[in-house]
């Protein structure tokens, strides 16, 4: 499963998830506004995509990028 860490304002997370979508992939999404652990970590990052097994693909990414990192897992 994949996680996207982000915010309910963020253009560039809309975008991420648009490309998300587009591809069929599923996945979370968290808002890392409601955690200030999360928000320490992500807040300059987002949107940040992480898989199960830790890895995490930070924006900017494309659809060739993306295909690169769910490939690898």
């Amino acid at each position: 499963m994949l996680t996207l860490y982000g915010t309910s304002a963020c253009h560039l997370c809309e975008l991420a998830e648009a490309l998300l979508s587009r591809r069929g992939e599923p996945f979370l999404e968290v808002d890392i506004s409601e955690s200030d652990a999360l928000f320490e970590r992500y807040g300059v990052l987002i949107p940040v995509l992480r898989d199960e097994h830790g890895r995490e693909l930070h924006w900017p990414f494309d659809e060739a990028s993306l295909e690169t990192f769910l490939r690898a897992a």
